[in-house]
């Protein structure tokens, strides 16, 4: 259950694979290099891309954040100890189940969002992906191929 006062992080998840490890595993990864500055969330809401077929471009899904820690990628996927960034640090999401939104919030015109701080009020109430930002600049995109 979302609460007004939530501090809400939207994440891009742009692969199958990420999407079952959040419903299934119950975390989320973050590359340190990547990861937005602002607080802690309380929240994690899904922002799926192309893959996602009907699901495309929009958020409908969101997940309480139970803890986090600090870890290397190679922690997380031990079975790809050659990936370019296994020695590299990530933000561990530790997630309660995924729950769907009331409706989907789509993104009416083509952006990817990497992350979005945003609050539970804004979540609950948006229309658009737009919505969501208090400064409508500070959507953070990100370059197609990027992880």
């Amino acid at each position: 259950m979302l609460h007004p006062e939530d501090r809400v992080l939207v994440c891009l998840i742009n692969r199958a694979r990420d999407l079952e490890i959040a419903r299934w595993d119950h975390w989320y990864r973050v590359p340190t290099r990547s990861a937005p500055r602002e607080p802690l969330p309380d929240v994690l809401a899904f922002f799926l891309t192309a893959e996602f077929g009907d699901e495309k471009w929009a958020i409908s899904e969101y997940a309480r954040v139970r803890g986090h820690e600090l870890v290397r990628r190679v922690d997380l996927f031990p079975a790809e100890p050659a990936h370019p960034r296994a020695q590299e640090t990530y933000l561990k999401y530790q997630l309660g189940p995924l729950e769907r939104l009331p409706r989907p919030i789509p993104s009416l015109r083509w952006r990817r969002v990497t992350f979005l701080a945003t609050t539970g009020e804004r979540l609950m109430q948006a229309l658009e992906v737009g919505d969501l930002a208090e400064d409508k600049g500070h959507l953070k995109l990100m370059d197609e191929g990027e992880e």
